[in-house]
């Protein structure tokens, strides 16, 4: 089993100089310095690589355990390791100043996100969900709910969990039944009562207390969407004056054995068995759902950070197995590793390029948070808002698709000996598989881009988008080094430009549309990576040009070259996937299968 090594010299990269750290240029991030984010990377990465990393199989191998009293055990080390991102301050990295935290920039926290779940992606999801629950109340919340319980969430003593998902409710939180009461002595206040099932880290020991952020309906509430509010319901009630009081009517009724992230917790959690659970309006009443995409949104672009780090770690293994693992005679009749075999050494090459390209879209995305949360003008915060949600349903979907065939292919380079659990890898395989899952599958991410997203605007962000990607084209194409891969990334953007036309057409018929959504969002995803990876051929080639030896940039171009040459145009097919249409699926009885 490999050491993790967190990737900061690419993390710099996509900052320094495909990103050129424009988030630092925008009101409110003058105390952030180039040299500040690169001291940030540095300590994040001996956080993520030895303190958090080490414990990444043993918490697979151990698990979490549910104790008698309804409590569940973390993995040993998990709650020191916990502690010791908290007490450094990472959780309010990307919290404002005003909240209490560092208040610097969402790439920047991005950045130290991938870090730490590729050191350990279970342990990674606490902070994250935590992050989730920061962001709704920072927007939602009352002033007496902010103060009350925003510095202990930021200050990581606590931590938060998100509560959509019941038994009969999973994707269609239309359904969901969990009742929220009010109390007639105090507006404002409810007692819950019902279930909800899959929440992450729901019950543990690593923090003080739990915020539970709680989809439900009061008594009056209309069926539907409509219907559902967001309340607040601490797992230890919280006084007046911040210190916690006795232990609220919700309890951890089970834990649930998956397929991998043994280390995180996922409880069914069961409110009001006795009294009632207190909870706490966030918000306005029937808006539950609005409220609670504020979290959703963070978790998605999040959830495709996850992958990327776990990708990134399952690049690292392969390539050093593959170094190490002799099998096999070259041409001159030598034994040699079988890193030095063309069909090892393509595996390798594809896996590191994929990483790289969804790490620096996902980053891109994140910047574009930045502006549209911090810039100064009006027009440029909208673009950049309508950008980001383009890009991020392809980076929740498409980073973690990619992420569990990049799991996949790194046993496959361990051969017979990826699949025994010891070396590690398939671990990686396991615990990538539940983020295509995650927070509205993957499915769902790609009706929201070709419905949702595409719909509201004609396709004008996109398009935007596509008219960039054609500028990067022509500038790879500008010297004969660079044009073969710069002819290959037009191509793919002319592929996506007619693909996005044919699926506005398919707007008005919406299960045509579902049948192109997962084709679109696929071809979509390739064709912005191998954008990605085109704008880093063009620095690295600068770079090499200038005098630099660091083979990182040769490395890189390797890289660019394979995706833009070998991955892209199988994204490519996808567009005749599209221009087939619903065809078929439209008369189909699934019964017959």
């Amino acid at each position: 089993m490999t050491t993790f090594v967190p990737p900061v010299r690419d993390l710099r990269f996509v900052l320094e100089e495909l990103l050129e750290h424009r988030s630092l240029a925008l009101p409110g991030f003058e105390e952030a310095s180039p040299e500040l984010v690169e001291a940030v990377l540095e300590e994040a990465a001996r956080l993520a690589g030895e303190v958090w990393a080490p414990l990444n199989a043993s918490g697979d191998r151990q698990g979490c355990r549910r104790r008698d009293d309804g409590g569940v055990s973390v993995p040993d080390g998990f709650a020191e390791a916990y502690r010791a991102y908290a007490e450094g301050g990472w959780n309010g990295i990307g919290v404002a100043e005003a909240h209490g935290g560092q208040g610097l920039p969402e790439v920047v926290a991005s950045a130290v996100q991938e870090m730490l779940h590729g050191a350990n992606m279970a342990l990674g999801l606490c902070p994250m969900l935590t992050a989730g629950a920061i962001e709704a109340l920072a927007q939602h919340g009352s002033a007496d709910q902010q103060a009350r319980y925003l510095a202990p969430l930021v200050e990581g003593r606590w931590t938060g969990t998100m509560n959509l998902t019941e038994p009969q409710a999973g994707s269609d939180l239309s359904r969901v039944r969990t009742r929220a009461v009010p109390c007639t002595e105090e507006p404002g206040r409810y007692r819950l009562y019902g279930q909800k099932i899959f929440i992450t880290w729901g019950e543990h020991d690593c923090a003080e207390n739990i915020v539970h952020l709680v989809l439900a309906r009061t008594p009056d509430a209309p069926e539907g969407n409509k219907g559902i509010s967001l309340f607040l319901v601490p797992k230890l009630l919280v006084e007046a004056d911040g210190s916690l009081g006795e232990r609220n009517d919700v309890v951890c009724s089970g834990l649930e054995h998956k397929l991998g992230i043994h280390g995180s917790p996922t409880c069914t959690l069961s409110f009001g068995e006795r009294d009632g659970a207190i909870g706490y309006l966030v918000g306005e009443q029937g808006r539950g759902l609005n409220h609670m995409f504020t979290m959703m949104n963070e978790a998605r672009h999040k959830v495709g950070i996850e992958g990327i780090g776990v990708a990134e770690r399952a690049c690292q293994q392969a390539r050093d197995y593959a170094l190490e693992r002799v099998q096999g005679r070259g041409a001159d009749g030598r034994d040699r590793a079988i890193a030095e075999h063309p069909d090892v050494k393509r595996m390798l090459l594809s896996m590191r390029g994929r990483t790289d390209a969804l790490r620096a879209l996902a980053l891109t995305a994140a910047a574009l948070m930045d502006e549209a949360r911090h810039s100064a003008d009006a027009a440029a915060r909208e673009a950049a808002r309508a950008r980001a949600e383009v890009l991020i349903p392809v980076i929740k979907a498409f980073s973690t698709d990619q992420a569990v065939d990049i799991a996949s292919l790194g046993v496959q380079v361990h051969g017979g000996m990826g699949y025994i659990e010891e070396t590690g890898a398939a671990q990686l395989l396991r615990d990538a598989r539940i983020a295509p899952i995650y927070e509205g599958t993957n499915g769902i991410q790609a009706l929201d881009l070709a419905g949702r997203k595409l719909g509201r605007d004609g396709g004008a962000a996109m398009l935007a988008l596509i008219d960039e990607m054609t500028a990067t084209a022509e500038a790879l194409s500008a010297g004969p080094e660079l044009r073969p891969l710069g002819e290959s990334l037009a191509a793919g953007v002319e592929d996506l430009r007619a693909a996005t036309t044919l699926v506005l057409e398919h707007g008005r018929d919406p299960d045509a549309l579902q049948a192109v959504a997962t084709p679109y969002l696929t071809l979509a995803g390739h064709v912005l990576c191998a954008w990605q990876m085109g704008r880093a051929a063009l620095k690295a080639r600068a770079a090499l040009e200038a005098g630099s030896t660091d083979a990182f940039y040769t490395a890189k171009l390797a890289a660019a070259e394979h995706v833009l040459r070998r991955w892209l145009p199988v994204g490519r097919a996808q567009r005749a996937v599209i221009e087939v249409g619903a065809s078929r699926l439209a008369t189909l009885d699934p019964a017959a299968l």
